[in-house]
């Protein structure tokens, strides 16, 4: 076999084993290679398509309505095309294509296109759009206040932490006007909770709610979802309003912001502007009243950094921006948190659990929670699962909890229950009972110490022992007057 050959069968092996479709056709328009991803869209063999002209096997393009055929013609690259198109089975495809012209020796030797089956995930999102439109056209003929998915409100957002109950203030204000806000911070906050929130607590709370995740939909599908379209603005395309109609009088909540392309960024900019909207091939546009609210799980100046956000954009919806602090940063708020999701978890699943065992909740109170809120939650969920009594153990909780303990954790979780033991008994006593926080303070005092000196001083050491950020931890040592000892 000549090298030649060998390099013509590992190019069909590695083209065959993709999961896209690739098809290539000469200048006349005859197919030269068709792999198996392909087939799989079309249903049809690559023996069926080789060698014979593109409209032959296909007879519901043309030579308007086929990317590959547009490209011979105009020589000019058509990138993340949506395209639609009837197979040889007849089901109905939908597609992104990416089709270049192909070169030999500056000289055009045909067309290539790469494409990508999108039928399932448009179908999809085109449901969940409909049924967006079926539930708010429901409500709005009862004419009845809700229907709109929204289930919380700011008074759900339980804190004891400063920081955040200055969030919540902030978000009372903002509910009031209908200004672009923009709330960050790490996954599993409660970003959801605070978007919902600001929502009811606004004189938009009688309208639509509609929530979109911009990393859910490639920026081809979610451009259509956002803005509608008119039927012939691409092949297969029929007349659907987008979700900023759907969102008239209400909230558009745009999750992952920095997800959505930026070129898909700039038209989202621009309806902020005019509070115009125009569907994907109409040549008029409808004016909109939504308030738009977004959620980034990153810092939003770090992403208008690293080009994931655009400056524009990110001036324009941060005119109110809320960060929620992680779970590590609010060590207070986890007693108040553990406490509603064993309330929560009794109810459904008609539990009576009462409360944590002590080493159980100092594990909880100085566990990392990298996951945050959300964490915490399916933790406390799992537990009340294998609970058989009316008190959370140690041996309840999840087994990666226990797995990741460190030594000093250990220590730092047996002398938090030995001084809970000793606090209960005071109790018992006839001593006088602590406020909840200066119980919670003197704990995190004693833990502090305890880190610092497993840690030999050095801060650094004691903040990854005690899973909490550098800055955090010299604020509490500053707090507790315990910096003047220690190392940096």
């Amino acid at each position: 076999m000549t090298e030649q050959a060998n390099d013509h069968a590992w190019l069909t092996a590695v083209l065959s084993g993709v999961g896209v479709g690739v098809h290539t056709v000469d200048t006349r328009g005859v197919t030269v290679y068709y792999n198996d991803g392909a087939g799989r869209l079309d249903g049809l063999q690559p023996t069926e398509v080789v060698g014979r002209h593109l409209l032959d096997v296909f007879p519901s393009l043309s030579e308007e309505t086929s990317s590959l055929l547009r490209v011979l013609r105009s020589q000019e690259t058509i990138s993340h095309r949506r395209q639609t198109y009837t197979n040889y089975r007849g089901d109905e495809v939908h597609t992104t294509n990416t089709t270049r012209p192909v070169y030999a020796a500056g000289r055009l030797i045909g067309a290539l296109e790469i494409a990508t089956d999108m039928t399932e995930m448009k179908h999809l999102a085109e449901r969940v759009v409909d049924l967006q439109a079926a539930r708010l056209s429901r409500t709005d003929a009862r004419g009845a206040r809700g229907g709109s998915g929204v289930i919380w409100s700011l008074a759900d957002l339980l804190t004891a932490t400063p920081e955040v109950s200055r969030v919540v203030e902030m978000a009372e204000k903002v509910a009031a006007t209908s200004s672009p806000v923009l709330v960050y911070g790490e996954t599993g906050t409660g970003k959801e909770l605070l978007v919902q929130g600001i929502h009811s607590a606004s004189p938009r709370s009688g309208g639509a709610f509609i929530a979109q995740n911009c990393a859910a939909l490639p920026g081809a599908l979610l451009e259509g979802i956002l803005f509608g379209t008119v039927k012939g603005s691409f092949t297969g395309a029929e007349n659907r309003p987008g979700l900023f109609e759907l969102a008239h009088g209400g909230t558009l909540f745009l999750d992952e912001l920095n997800s959505m392309p930026p070129d898909l960024q700039a038209k989202l900019l621009r309806v902020l502007e005019d509070q115009h909207v125009r569907r994907l091939g109409d040549n008029k546009a409808m004016p909109v009243d939504v308030r738009i609210v977004a959620a980034m799980n990153v810092d939003p100046e770090e992403a208008v950094g690293s080009g994931q956000l655009r400056a524009d954009l990110y001036y324009r919806v941060r005119v109110a921006a809320l960060r929620l602090p992680p779970l590590a940063d609010r060590p207070a708020d986890i007693p108040l948190l553990i406490d509603h999701f064993i309330a929560l978890y009794n109810t459904r699943f008609g539990k009576s659990v009462r409360a944590l065992a002590n080493d159980a909740r100092s594990i909880l109170v100085n566990a990392t929670w990298r996951g945050n809120i959300r964490e915490l939650k399916h933790a406390i969920e799992a537990a009340m699962i294998v609970a058989d009594g009316d008190l959370i153990e140690r041996r309840h909780l999840p087994a990666y909890l226990l797995r990741d303990l460190r030594p000093v954790d250990e220590g730092l979780a047996t002398s938090a229950a030995g001084a809970a033991d000793r606090a209960d008994r005071a109790d018992t006593d006839g001593e006088p009972l602590l406020p909840l926080p200066e119980r919670l303070a003197h704990s995190e005092r004693l833990w502090i110490q305890e880190a610092l000196t497993n840690s030999r001083g050095q801060i650094g050491s004691a903040a990854a022992m005690l899973g909490i950020p550098r800055q955090t931890l010299q604020s509490k040592m500053k707090k507790y007057g315990l910096g003047q000892r220690h190392r940096e």
